[in-house]
């Protein structure tokens, strides 16, 4: 641990008292100067602190920040996120995180980033990322599965996520899930999940988990192609989200789900799943990789993460991966997309 973090975790624990500077040199075996000059590095990074009479000083107010000690602080996982990796800027965590799993990373250690400059979704589209004002997170995860149920993680994904975003909403009602990787308020999306893969023979090698949640952006400032189809939880819930509080429940949530699928998976998660997912008897068309379309009504998801398409001729189908657009009663493509 470094000084500035042991004297933020001194700090910390007199929240908004003067901690004498003498004390914390002595506390930490540094001389007074050093404790001045990490009170202003934490300064540089948006820590409130201000002076006290005699020398001491006070953290009055913590920075909107994803930084590792403050995600850790109070966190309750066991093994999702007990190595944080924070950036304030990168071109993608995904691939940021594939490379420290390549390199060895433990299971569970996350890459967390103020801003992406070329966020990634699905089909090699972009993540629209502007700095601070939402979540972009990924996990290197490496679970005991065989390479038929990983199509089943980014849906345990997607549950931890709506349940999140339902709790901050207290409205588990306006939450959907829309497969493969969407997470929506009032049917618009909020939340997009990413997947990539290593494997090793029949068994998952590493996962690449990337989750990005639109936390505080207002979806003014969206690109022109996204308005009317994204949206933010600030905008749905009418206040601000604190973004660090948000991010620890997500972890949290996120391990519970991981553990339960480990153990049994995507049956483990059926029953909750269900409750947000709300495409069963919907029109749907899925575009597959080569160009072709099919059209007809969405069914339940598979055990092993497909979904059910129920063909106008009365045919069923699994769709194992495909571009799924909603369509309206009247049968003309919504302008809602899987992203």
């Amino acid at each position: 641990m470094s000084g500035a973090e042991r004297i933020l975790g001194a700090l910390r624990r007199h929240r908004g008292q003067p901690c004498s500077g003498e004390e914390l040199s002595k506390d930490l075996g540094v001389s007074r100067a050093q404790v001045w000059k990490h009170v202003e590095s934490l300064r540089a990074r948006g820590y409130e602190i201000v002076g006290a009479p005699g020398g001491g000083y006070a953290l009055v107010a913590l920075p909107d920040r994803l930084y590792a000690e403050e995600l850790q602080e109070g966190l309750g996982t066991s093994w999702l996120g007990r190595v944080i990796h924070h950036l304030e800027t990168t071109d993608s965590t995904n691939r940021v995180a594939g490379e420290l799993a390549r390199d060895g990373a433990v299971h569970g250690a996350a890459v967390v980033a103020e801003h992406q400059s070329a966020g990634r979704g699905r089909l090699g589209r972009s993540f629209f990322s502007p700095a601070h004002q939402n979540l972009y997170v990924s996990f290197v995860l490496r679970p005991a599965l065989p390479i038929t149920q990983a199509a089943t993680v980014i849906l345990g994904a997607g549950l931890a996520v709506a349940q999140c975003v339902a709790e901050s909403l207290d409205a588990p009602d306006r939450v959907a899930i829309k497969w493969p990787n969407d997470v929506q308020v009032d049917g618009l999306k909020v939340s997009g999940i990413l997947m990539e893969m290593s494997a090793e023979a029949t068994r998952i090698g590493h996962l690449v988990l990337g989750i990005g949640v639109n936390l505080n952006v207002p979806p003014e400032s969206f690109p022109e192609d996204f308005r009317g189809r994204a949206t933010s939880l600030r905008a749905a819930a009418g206040h601000r989200i604190d973004r660090v509080d948000f991010t620890r429940r997500l972890f949290f949530t996120l391990e519970a789900v991981l553990d339960r699928h480990a153990v049994g998976g995507f049956e483990a998660l059926r029953g909750e799943f269900d409750g947000f997912y709300r495409m069963r008897g919907t029109p749907i068309s899925v575009a597959d990789l080569d160009g072709s379309e099919r059209i007809g009504r969405a069914g339940g998801i598979g055990a092993d993460g497909a979904l059910e398409l129920h063909r106008e001729d009365g045919r069923l189908e699994r769709v194992v991966a495909g571009d799924v657009t909603l369509r309206p009663r009247d049968g003309t493509a919504a302008t809602e997309r899987a992203s």
